[in-house]
């Protein structure tokens, strides 16, 4: 298994309007992390809940010839109400199984009622300038122009750089628009 601890760049929307998030995975849901860590790198859509709030969703189905690894998942650092930045993963039962990634206030359920998935990723630096506005403007525009694009891949030390010096730039920019 890798680090616990690795760093993963999430890439939003790709193209000239991506966001870019670095996550830290969580040392309480390895089992979840493990399993998330082998399909990565991930490509995916993401799309705007339609029961949890302020949240967008990848949703996995619930035919158990492709969602089987997953509902083998034991129940691990769950919660129905993650922070802003936060990722679950909702290993099926009730409900298909499916991502679930906070962007605002957020009580994770379905139609079934009220569900609790497995928090294994964190957004970084969600209290810092720019990173919870750039999660909101992301969930707001999978709100009103519908699903997008997702990568998730280990961020390596070069990919870590580079995110960084893009921050910085955004920052300057938009400090200097104030």
């Amino acid at each position: 298994m890798a680090q616990p601890l690795s760093k993963i760049l999430i890439t939003a929307n790709p193209g000239p309007s991506q966001k870019q998030f670095l996550g830290t995975l969580s040392t309480d849901a390895p089992k979840t992390v493990e399993l998330f860590l082998s399909l990565l790198p991930y490509t995916q859509r993401l799309i705007h809940v339609r029961w949890s709030g302020e949240a967008l969703w990848i949703p996995l189905g619930s035919d158990p010839s492709t969602t089987s690894q997953f509902l083998a998942l034991p129940h691990e650092n769950n919660t129905s109400h993650p922070a802003p930045g936060h990722f679950l993963l909702y290993p099926g039962g009730v409900s298909e199984t499916e991502f679930l990634w906070a962007y605002g206030g957020c009580s994770f359920g379905s139609k079934m009622g009220q569900l609790a998935g497995n928090h294994f990723l964190s957004v970084d630096g969600t209290s810092e300038e720019g990173v919870s506005e750039s999660l909101r403007e992301l969930g707001v525009k999978a709100l009103w122009e519908g699903n997008m694009g997702v990568r998730f891949e280990i961020a390596t030390g070069e990919l870590i750089e580079k995110f960084e010096e893009e921050r910085r730039i955004k920052i300057k920019n938009m400090r200097s628009k104030l």
